[in-house]
């Protein structure tokens, strides 16, 4: 006799159906009562897998529960899955019952919980791993059709024996070409005739090579913001190289604090010391983000130095170094300190002012009531004259561009 956990029902409830699916079979055929006429309620289901032994004891326990207000089939399935209990091959039985109400349903789902539950999630593992073999398939029939996709770009020849193609390749790069033809023929198509290539001349193509720039993980961000606005043509300056200096220089003169850039290049830090620990993540921002750890890294860096010649950290003022004006040769009494809500002072007196900040912004500005009207000035001035230089650049590049 099997003692089964009665785990998600009450216990009285399944005793009791327990004792009369195990009484004796039935001699006559059971009689369906005739349901009291009453507003239609909504159906629904419950699907699964039993073991084709528990099919009976299945069947008749949901028919005394539920007194005939279901509609249950079952099927065997066609192939053999395995049993974990008994490590051994079995068909398994899959049902389908139909319900109204919620009473009944409670009933249905209880029963299925108690007695179904664990097989069908077994029966769900094994399909899943089945399922993971075809997914492997479908990456298979996926190469051969990016493989048949290049085929089909290819013209036949005059015998149509061979097929011909036309690309472009690196000049650096026609021997690794050479090999890879080489091994196709051999190893792969078992080919008669060997493949070979045929350098033309540029010329004689009536449209002009396509841009080929070799990026790798620091220069990938940088390419991929240059690209955004355009692409450079053949035997054009890469301007990508220039904006990994410009790009976060621009951003940090906005951007100018010592503080948060520490931090934004501690978290990109972070992400270049975990680039060989960390998987492939199925996050698009995330990939986005992590793509563009240098771009952030420089960004940081370019912060602190900004954020240190604008003496901001947090945005609160910072004091690397004694400023610059003093008030002690002013002579101010205590009364004049306490009356005055601002004082002016005079550089022509000696003391007062011994010489300029040594870098970045003297943190007396800070106490000065036109304090923001002074940064904004500043800031204002230096990217005019910033932006004048960058432009000046870019026009110097378009004529070497035209000019070679």
């Amino acid at each position: 006799m099997l003692v089964f956990p009665l785990h998600p029902c009450p216990p009285a409830f399944l005793e009791q159906e327990i004792s009369r699916s195990l009484s004796p079979p039935l001699t006559e055929p059971l009689t369906v009562p005739s349901p009291a006429p009453s507003a239609p309620q909504p159906r629904d289901f419950v699907a699964g897998v039993v073991h084709p032994w528990k099919v009976s004891a299945f069947e008749r326990l949901l028919w005394r529960a539920c007194r005939g207000y279901i509609i249950a089939d079952f099927q065997e399935m066609e192939e053999n899955l395995e049993l974990p209990e008994m490590d051994e091959m079995v068909k398994w039985t899959v049902f389908l019952i139909s319900y109204w109400g919620d009473n009944i349903g409670q009933k249905v789902k209880k029963i299925c919980d108690w007695l179904v539950l664990s097989q069908t999630e077994s029966y769900l593992q094994q399909l899943l791993n089945r399922l993971l073999y075809f997914c492997f398939l479908q990456v298979c029939v996926g190469k051969c059709k990016a493989v048949h996709t290049v085929l089909n770009l290819c013209s036949p020849s005059v015998t149509d024996k061979c097929l011909i193609a036309e690309a472009w390749c690196p000049v650096r790069k026609l021997l690794l070409l050479q090999s890879a033809l080489i091994e196709g023929t051999v190893s792969i198509s078992a080919s008669v005739v060997d493949s070979f290539y045929n350098r033309l001349p540029s010329s004689s193509s009536s449209s002009p090579p396509p841009t080929l720039f070799t990026t790798n993980s620091f220069t990938a961000a940088f390419q991929s913001i240059v690209e955004a606005y355009g692409v450079a043509k053949y035997r054009e300056v890469n301007p990508a190289v220039y904006t990994m200096v410009t790009f976060p220089f621009l951003f940090a003169v906005m951007f100018g604090d010592v503080g948060h850039g520490l931090l934004m290049a501690a978290a990109a830090l972070w992400m270049i010391l975990q680039d060989n620990k960390n998987t492939p993540s199925r996050n698009e921002m995330w990939r986005m983000v992590y793509a563009g750890r240098y771009l952030i890294l420089l960004m940081g860096l370019f912060s602190v130095y900004t954020g240190a010649i604008y003496n901001d950290c947090f945005s609160r003022g910072l004091s690397t170094f004694p400023s610059g004006w003093h008030l002690r040769p002013m002579n101010w009494s205590d009364e004049t300190l306490r009356g005055s809500q601002y004082l002016s002072l005079d550089p022509n007196i000696a003391g007062v002012f011994q010489g300029p900040y040594p870098f970045g912004i003297d943190p007396i500005w800070h106490l000065a009531s036109n304090h923001l009207s002074f940064l904004n000035s500043y800031k204002m001035k230096m990217s005019i004259i910033i932006g004048v230089v960058h432009i000046t650049f870019g026009v110097c590049l378009s004529y070497f561009n035209y000019r070679y």
